[in-house]
């Protein structure tokens, strides 16, 4: 756009428009991109949460609850959510003696779980199976494991 501008300045400044052409052709021109489709982005508006896998779930897990007064708010055998504010910290039994970040959630304004996949095929990003309308995961170009979901997500455990 910015070239078209300058082509109609200098068209104007060699006598070749008006400035009554001028101002109508940006006015066209302003019009015209307000109208055009605009694709649709996946805009992050929160951090939903975080996940670590660790060594000792209930050893991790009563940390955080002690230290930073989190609550428990779900738990199963192998997971338990932490209320963090309107966001949580999710804590899973790993399988190693190495404790490591599993993955991070988005929470995406609008979220709508075909297109958000439908746009990373068209980056050949693979994503996990499934057709969830709710949440999925998928690996971004440096290989963190990303969740994303609406923004009032709030977790499930199994």
């Amino acid at each position: 756009m910015i070239q078209t501008i300058e082509t109609m300045l200098s068209s104007f400044e060699r006598g070749k428009l008006t400035r009554r052409q001028l101002a109508l052709s940006l006015a066209a021109l302003v019009a015209a991109a307000q109208t055009a489709p605009k694709e649709k982005g996946l805009r992050a508006v929160s951090i939903n949460h975080v996940t670590v896998k660790v060594p000792d779930l209930h050893r991790t897990s009563n940390f955080y609850q002690e230290f930073f007064g989190m609550p428990l708010k779900q738990q199963s055998a192998s997971t338990h959510i932490l209320g963090v504010g309107n966001s949580f910290f999710g804590v899973e039994q790993g399988d190693s003696q190495t404790a490591r970040v599993d993955h991070y959630d988005f929470g995406i304004a609008g979220f709508n779980a075909d297109e958000a996949r439908a746009k990373l095929k068209k980056l050949n990003l693979k994503f996990e199976s499934g057709d969830s309308k709710e949440s999925f995961k998928f690996f971004d170009p440096d290989g963190f494991q990303v969740q994303l979901n609406a923004p009032d997500y709030v977790g499930h455990v199994s």
